[in-house]
């Protein structure tokens, strides 16, 4: 058909369907995949659900999902926005998810619905305060059977500093031990939030859930946002995707996000182009733009999660916005600890691990070390312990494995003579003590929610630990702790003993308040004379001795015997303040004597005994992995 005038794109796609009606392809300039329509400002809502751990946020994350048929029953699982097999296996919410949920009123208005599915721990409360900004409104869950918890309290203040209208939610009132009027009044006595309309549901069996919905839709603040305003969008959350690179998550405050657009990063000035733009449902989704008041995500072919700090302002490259929104402060390490393979030919393994897994985790800081006893590994950086657990799990199961991890210290602050401050990670790396003036350490304040039949046991805990007591009150029959504790007394075991003295009933939440000088020292453990730098601690000094008594005991029984004997000592600078004594392992050199003088019998155990000290002064003593990993699972 030479000659003949170019046939419009509907005709040429009706051909297409006519001729090929079994086996044709999307051409997406025809048939986009997905339109975006704009969603006006006063049909938006975007909320968060802020709890204590196991309250029912992510159930509830679920019901919503469900009852709005966002995702089909088929494709439906427990914990849906918990992507990560050990956020399942706990049972907790690691990552902040988000999805966004079509929802038609019982007004027959129909409504966009952004939710974001927060992180109860206390480890991970930069995922709930950075989360907080990008949204208007929170979902308050508490338990109807246990009441307000001490991560209850420290959720709702994040949400009340970022501004936000919050709607009380009482979950699980189809328990036998639910007591909604008792909660109600105890929010209100706490908290200080009317709860007289408290929306009472059970998230596991439904019930209550529209009820949720509508209150979401009445009560909650619609977003504000200019249109025709230049581009200003939060990035709130980036992750790194094997296919597409890092995804960013962002919130439009003012303007419009188009695929195609050209955008810079007001924090570090990266120019990109947009590849790709999605919402979350909690699939990807594919939109042809993002208005005022939307969540969603977008790809510019960013290589690492680095490149995207959260909290920055996303704006056109040209005619952006002029004011960057104020930023909120980057997680900060507070725990610090020493990961080493166990087979030292592992090392190069665990430095790809160590590497993909931050590319995930902008919050996990690493750099490399070595240690005389344990070889090459990584000094890492985390906000707490159970993030230190879950990195270490991740990295055994995904990536196969087997670590050794050193006893967790803080960040201290070591100030110098000559008026310098050093930040002090690993307790091996403390200057010369006749340089250093004084040692601060980093204190916290702990929030602790116990019943009354174990408060003396709490407070003996507290106090065990250089606790200094600040407030004591009761909160519906129970008492509410608050002390000012050094952090490195607190990431040892702390959270173990506390939930071992109380059966389990206490609940603890903390916040680091700043640095305070002490009596600190470092406390070194010598085996056969020879320093284990990968052993040594920061102390304070009135319990150096108990410590070091502590950790020599627990090494005796756990290095094997030599052929001669050794010394296990803890000491502090020059002075040993603990040993004991490892026993040689003997043979009965005098087993061929039989009868004679007995003068014969002393030369030979004589000789053996010079024997087994040069033995000492030469022979290196071999410490098994096993009796590092034990050691350093510190007992009180």
């Amino acid at each position: 058909m030479a000659g003949t005038a170019p046939r419009p794109a509907a005709i040429r796609a009706a051909t297409c369907l006519a001729e090929y009606p079994l086996s044709w392809h999307f051409d997406r300039a025809l048939f986009p995949l997905h339109t975006s329509t704009m969603t006006e400002l006063s049909q938006i809502r975007n909320f968060s659900i802020v709890a204590h751990i196991d309250h029912g946020k992510s159930t509830l994350a679920d019901r919503l999902i469900q009852s709005t048929g966002t995702v089909s029953d088929r494709d439906m699982k427990e914990q849906m926005l918990d992507a990560m097999d050990i956020e399942r296996e706990r049972g907790i919410t690691i990552k902040a998810n988000t999805v966004r949920i079509d929802y038609v009123a019982n007004d027959g208005l129909k409504y966009v619905l952004n939710l974001i599915d927060t992180p109860g721990h206390v480890d991970f409360a930069y995922e709930v305060s950075r989360s907080m900004r990008a949204v208007e409104g929170s979902l308050l869950v508490v338990d109807a059977s246990q009441g307000v918890e001490a991560q209850t309290l420290a959720n709702v203040y994040t949400a009340l500093d970022a501004d936000h209208e919050i709607v009380p939610v009482l979950n699980k009132i189809d328990l036998p031990a639910a007591e909604p009027e008792q909660v109600r009044q105890q929010i209100e006595d706490v908290i200080g939030l009317d709860a007289s309309e408290a929306v009472l549901i059970s998230a596991k069996s439904g019930l209550g859930i529209p009820d949720v919905l509508e209150a979401i839709v009445k009560r909650l603040p619609a977003p504000k946002g200019e249109r025709n305003a230049p581009l200003k969008a939060m990035l709130v959350d980036s992750w790194y995707d094997a296919y597409l690179g890092v995804v960013v998550l962002i919130r439009v405050m003012d303007g419009v996000i188009r695929k195609g657009d050209n955008i810079k990063m007001m924090q570090t000035g990266a120019k990109y182009g947009i590849d790709k733009l999605a919402v979350l449902k909690p699939a990807m989704v594919d939109v042809a733009e993002l208005g005022p008041g939307e969540i969603g995500v977008f790809t510019a072919s960013i290589k690492q999660v680095r490149d995207t700090k959260v909290g920055d302002t996303i704006t056109h490259e040209k005619k952006g916005c002029e004011t960057p929104l104020p930023g909120f402060k980057p997680s900060v390490p507070v725990v610090f600890c020493g990961l080493f393979p166990v087979d030292s030919n592992e090392f190069e393994d665990l430095r790809g691990a160590i590497e993909k897994l931050a590319l995930n985790d902008a919050s996990f800081s690493y750099e490399m070390e070595s240690s005389a006893a344990l070889g090459f590994g990584f000094r890492c950086g985390f906000l707490g312990l159970l993030h230190l657990e879950v990195v270490r799990d991740r990295l055994e199961r995904e990536y196969d494995i087997d670590l050794i991890t050193t006893a967790p210290s803080v960040v201290y602050h070591v100030h110098m003579r000559d008026g310098t401050m050093m930040e002090l990670h690993n307790p091996a790396d403390l200057p010369d003590l006749t340089h250093v003036d004084h040692i601060q350490e980093p204190r916290i304040k702990a929030t602790i929610l116990v019943p009354d039949d174990y408060l003396g046991d709490v407070l003996k805990l507290c106090q065990d630990r250089r606790g200094i007591q600040q407030e004591l009150t009761y909160v519906g029959g129970r008492a509410m702790v608050v002390y000012d504790l050094p952090l490195n007394e607190v990431v040892f075991d702390f959270y173990d003993r506390l939930k071992s003295i109380t059966k389990g009933y206490a609940s603890f939440d903390y916040e680091i308040t700043g640095y305070r000088e002490d009596k600190l020292v470092k406390m070194q453990i010598l085996v056969n004379d020879e320093p284990v730098d990968a052993l040594s601690m920061m102390v304070h000094r009135d319990r150096a001795e108990g410590r070091g008594r502590a950790m020599c005991e627990k090494l005796k029984d756990l290095i094997p015997r030599h052929m001669f004997k050794i010394p296990i000592q803890a000491a502090i600078g020059g002075k040993v303040i603990a040993r004991e004594t490892l026993a040689a392992l003997r043979k009965d050199v005098t087993a061929k004597c039989y009868g004679g003088d007995v003068t014969r019998k002393k030369k030979l155990l004589e000789k053996q005994k010079a024997g087994k000290k040069k033995m000492r002064q030469f022979g290196k003593v071999e410490i098994p992995q096993e009796a590092f990993i034990s050691a350093l699972k510190m007992d009180s």
